[in-house]
């Protein structure tokens, strides 16, 4: 069985015109989610993507308190079934700064596998124990 952790994968994204090239590496994963690494155009950024109620106190659940004491800030998006998943990433992305992490609360299965797709990432079965 290949290792889940061992991939990197490029995605691209397109923002209007702007085409951005994604990189994708699976850190860890947690209870219903994944913890990745992601490089766009040569900056590194921390992603959080969880299937989780669309709640505050689901992010201090998920993202260490070292994340938030650091120079970057922790943007946060609820992503439902109907919505538009690439979308709404993108246009979280189009806003980041160099240190900032994101945080995506999947409120549903459809929702949170759209999400991960955007990273070039797949549900893994420990994810949804």
């Amino acid at each position: 069985m290949k290792d889940p952790l061992s991939g990197v994968y490029n995605v691209a994204l397109n923002k209007s015109t702007n085409l951005m090239s994604l990189d994708s590496r699976l850190i860890a994963l947690l209870d219903r989610g994944m913890v990745l690494d992601i490089t766009i155009e040569d900056l590194p950024f921390r992603v959080y993507v969880a299937q989780r109620d669309a709640d505050v106190q689901q992010v201090a659940d998920l993202v260490p308190a070292e994340q938030f004491q650091g120079p970057g800030e922790v943007h946060v998006a609820a992503i439902h079934d109907s919505d538009d998943a690439a979308q709404q990433v993108q246009d979280v992305l189009f806003n980041l700064n160099p240190g900032d992490a994101l945080v995506f609360l999947c409120t549903g299965l459809r929702a949170y596998a759209e999400t991960l797709a955007v990273f070039g990432q797949t549900p893994q079965p420990e994810a949804h124990s």
